[in-house]
């Protein structure tokens, strides 16, 4: 449920840069040529059918205009995800960038994500779908104290409002006890800042690496670090692997 300052240009700036291009051609098609072809009954209509051809194209290089800016705002977020290595980074980061954070992880989990407006607080940050599947997720970037039960209260009766299948309350440190008693038997999901940590772990482009002492490639001497498979049967289990790859595939 994005919030109600989120104009259409914000949807596409936050949106993939070809849906930009897309939505570009299909104004022009439409305002250029499909209605001021379109011929009715009323003389008035007919007019003002023909006159959007006028500024069609503008409207099409308007929109175009944003795609390169959407590309490079996800690149961006991409960057953020990959640049993180400690729960006292994330906690280092502006509200929005926060919340940013949090929609690229679960973005890379398969979900398709609506971002909220620009406010520092109130109402749902995000919106996950995949499948049937409607999440609403609230981001509190709290460092100096724990997130309360009235906050998940609250977002449990936007969650009554709506037709979400549930609500992800994720925040940079912890939950009162109190926060995690009341939903014990709601759908509702508490994710600390440790759980959060993990989460990005998981979403991050590149394994984790850690240098591997006394231990140097047999095929062309360089030196062998750990790392961990992200896919596959192997996903999660730790190997050995040249760090001169891809010039050289060794592993054991």
């Amino acid at each position: 449920m994005p919030r109600k300052n989120t104009s259409f240009a914000d949807l596409l700036f936050q949106a993939p840069w070809w849906v930009s291009v897309i939505t570009a051609a299909i104004t022009y098609v439409v305002m250029g040529h499909l209605l001021p072809s379109v011929e009715t009954d009323n003389q008035l209509i007919n007019m003002v059918f023909k006159a959007l051809a006028i500024p069609a194209p503008y409207f099409a290089l308007f929109i175009l205009f944003i795609a390169p800016f959407s590309f490079l705002n996800a690149r961006r977020k991409a960057k953020q995800l990959d640049a993180q290595k400690s729960i006292e980074t994330i906690r280092q980061l502006h509200w929005r960038n926060f919340e940013e954070l949090v929609a690229e992880a679960y973005r890379r989990q398969g979900y398709r994500v609506t971002e909220g407006g620009f406010g520092a607080d109130g109402g749902i940050d995000l919106e996950l779908r995949k499948g049937e599947e409607r999440v609403l997720v609230q981001c509190k970037q709290w460092k100096a104290q724990k997130v309360g039960v009235s906050v998940v209260r609250e977002m449990f009766g936007v969650l009554t409002a709506s037709n979400a299948d549930k609500v992800i309350v994720i925040c940079s440190g912890k939950f009162t006890q109190q926060a995690i008693d009341f939903t014990s038997d709601k759908p509702i999901e508490l994710i600390t800042g440790n759980e959060l940590l993990s989460l990005v772990k998981d979403a991050q482009a590149e394994p984790i690496i850690a240098p591997v002492q006394q231990a140097s490639c047999p095929r062309c001497g360089s030196e062998l670090v750990e790392r961990q498979a992200k896919r596959g049967t192997n996903a999660g289990n730790t190997f050995l692997g040249c760090s001169s790859f891809p010039k050289c595939r060794y592993t054991e």
